[in-house]
């Protein structure tokens, strides 16, 4: 890389590569793979805990204080009270990966005090490397990435994840995905979301929208397209998604057109609904979502306790630590 990348990118980058050789080694064999299912449609393997020691361990060694946010183990690695967070997604389309499909993806991102200041998306299938630290640019390997300029939905390329979990509201999405479909000029849905919200960055997509993501799909590729002059927010327009579970992004005009279409679907929990006061986003935010992710893996109702997202925009990280 020609660039001169900060530390803590440079870390990140070198945990998401020995995860992307990690998965490429199994990919070489699919049939020996251990799946256990996490609840219906939702799958883990011995693939995504491998590659998700990998990252922590490479992480922990270079920042011990830091804490982990991480989809396999959650809260219970690294520090509780850090201001530093690593948003760790060690194998996004899990799915795709044991069929052999050629979708997937690392993610890795890093907040501070709440907000995302370093990102990486690594497609170990392609050897291709999304990264961005604030304020320095989004690039895909040595290329600066722009998101497209296309004007109208009309015209667009548009990505999208379909429900997939016990409880998902899949009538909602239809028809989301109804509305949507007759006023773009096509959809595509191939079951990583971290990747496709790089493809908005990178303009292969014109924008993207989902629902049912956790912090750890969306978290890097977040910082990604803002970096590539995108939007990103729930459906309402507001940059409160990450916790959410509602994801729209796009180059500006075909953001505007999608959040027109979908701010009747959202779903977002406001402080004020619960007549609580705001709070400081950062661990106890991401302990909430853990909680309530606990929760509906255990087939309880969705949890409807307010959350603080991380945000997008934000101070940079400090030089360091």
């Amino acid at each position: 890389m020609s660039q001169s990348l900060h530390p803590m990118l440079n870390i990140a980058i070198k945990a998401a590569r020995a995860a992307g050789a990690v998965i490429n080694r199994a990919s070489l064999d699919i049939e020996k793979v251990q799946v256990e299912s996490k609840g219906v449609n939702d799958f883990v393997t011995e693939v995504d805990k491998h590659a998700e020691a990998v990252i922590v361990d490479t992480l922990l060694a270079a920042y011990p204080g830091h804490g982990i946010l991480a989809e396999e183990s959650g809260r219970e690695l690294g520090a509780k009270d850090s201001e530093f967070l690593w948003i760790i997604d060690p194998l996004d389309g899990t799915t795709n990966f044991i069929h052999g499909f050629p979708v997937y993806a690392v993610s890795i991102a890093l907040a501070w005090r709440g907000v995302v200041q370093q990102a990486v998306v690594y497609d170990p299938n392609r050897n291709d490397l999304f990264y961005a630290s604030r304020g320095r640019g989004a690039y895909l390997n040595d290329r600066r990435l722009r998101v497209s300029k296309r004007l109208r939905l009309a015209d667009s390329q548009i990505g999208t994840g379909f429900p997939f979990r016990k409880g998902d509201n899949f009538k909602r999405y239809m028809k989301m995905f109804e509305e949507i479909s007759q006023q773009c000029a096509g959809l595509r849905r191939p079951g990583a979301a971290s990747l496709d919200l790089c493809y908005v960055a990178a303009g292969y997509y014109d924008g993207f929208f989902e629902t049912g993501l956790s912090p750890w799909d969306i978290a890097a590729a977040s910082l990604i397209i803002t970096e590539a002059g995108g939007l990103i927010g729930n459906f309402s327009g507001e940059a409160d998604f990450l916790y959410q579970r509602e994801v729209v992004a796009g180059n500006p005009k075909v953001y505007g057109q999608l959040v027109n279409i979908l701010t009747p679907y959202t779903r977002v929990i406001k402080e004020d609904d619960k007549g609580t006061a705001p709070t400081e986003a950062g661990p106890d935010a991401t302990d909430a979502f853990v909680a309530a992710n606990a929760e509906t893996a255990a087939a309880v109702p969705a949890d409807k306790k307010p959350r603080k997202a991380i945000k997008v925009s934000g101070p940079r990280t400090p030089k360091q630590r």
